[in-house]
């Protein structure tokens, strides 16, 4: 197996210019340990940019770049710009993609100390980039999406959005046994599939990006619109809405603050900016399943949480797991089923 250096050095001379020498970091903050930020010399001049490798096993790992041009033609949704992608590369490394590095300090570090003010740009900004996709970009079916013969399709397709929620959720569940939560699965299944009758079958599938989380944007706070990037377009599935801005609410609200006027101020904020995109009504239907859509994401979360938490100390990683068996007892005492 070759070290992460030889396979940039590899990369930079199959597809890149000559160069005078080069630096590599990983980004942390919850990225994949095949994302390398990448400073390279050329003609006196300094260039950065991504290298993202495709990570072992069957991942559909093609569509992810296709996305980032389908996605920059159809909205005003920042993205990077793809610069190289070798699905089969004649040098002797994984398949990869290079984009240029677009400024910015991650949002997952910078989220909590931010001030209110600041918060409120971040959600609100947030909802109008949420709005700007689902407005623009809708599909066939409910289903994860891959690429086939250059179309971006559904994979696993079916009808039902309820089906397809419910799948999706029970996945989450069968990864658990190997997790410190193995233990809630049972009342997970308990409480969830009686819910399952409120989740609509029908609805526009629109294009969800599954871990739109802070960690997964960039950040300029001097920028008018603060969020400079959305990364990580891996995971997306063709989806209602609602599921993508209850799992929002969820990541940048509900799991991370306690006060209940901080949580609907930002609430507010990134409602009423995803109603400057596309209409919606966050009537007592959604308030309903909200709980659940929100259950289903901390249950991903739980499922990976070893694999986030690896680098982190004793400590940490007692207080994570607290939190979110705090956040699993909250969520299934607001799930109703009458």
């Amino acid at each position: 197996m070759q070290t992460p250096e030889r396979d940039i050095e590899t990369v930079l001379a199959e597809s890149g210019p000559d160069y005078d020498g080069f630096r590599f970091e990983t980004p942390g903050q919850g990225h994949q340990s095949d994302v390398y930020l990448v400073t390279l010399r050329h003609d006196g001049e300094t260039y950065e940019v991504v290298v993202k490798f495709k990570p072992p096993g069957d991942v559909p790992f093609a569509v992810e770049p296709r996305l980032h041009e389908f996605v920059a033609s159809r909205t005003d949704v920042p993205v990077p710009r793809i610069l190289v992608h070798e699905d089969d590369p004649a040098a002797d490394v994984p398949p990869y993609f290079v984009t240029e590095r677009i400024h910015g300090e991650n949002l997952a570090a910078e989220f909590a100390g931010l001030s209110a003010a600041d918060r409120r740009r971040v959600l609100a900004q947030s909802g109008r980039l949420l709005g700007d996709i689902h407005s623009e970009i809708g599909f066939e079916a409910f289903g994860r999406l891959t690429l086939h013969d250059d179309r971006i399709v559904v994979s696993d397709w079916m009808g039902s959005w309820r089906d397809y929620f419910e799948r999706l959720t029970r996945a989450h569940l069968s990864r658990l046994d190997d997790t410190p939560f193995a233990d809630v699965t049972a009342r997970a299944r308990e409480c969830i599939e009686p819910a399952l009758e409120t989740v609509p079958e029908d609805g526009v599938p629109r294009l969800v990006h599954d871990d739109f989380r802070p960690a997964n944007l960039m950040f300029d706070p001097s920028a008018d619109a603060p969020i400079t990037a959305v990364l990580d377009w891996q995971d997306v599935l063709a989806a209602l809405p609602e599921y993508n801005l209850a799992q929002t609410e969820f990541l940048f609200v509900d799991s991370s603050f306690q006060d209940p006027d901080r949580r609907e101020s930002l609430r507010s904020a990134f409602r009423e900016g995803y109603r400057e995109m596309r209409p919606m009504d966050f009537d007592a239907g959604y308030e309903r399943r909200r709980p659940l859509y929100q259950l289903s994401t901390l249950l991903w979360r739980m499922a990976g949480f070893e694999a986030a938490f690896a680098e982190a100390s004793g400590l940490a990683v007692a207080r994570a797991e607290a939190q979110y068996r705090q956040q699993f007892e909250r969520l299934v005492g607001e799930i109703r089923t009458d």
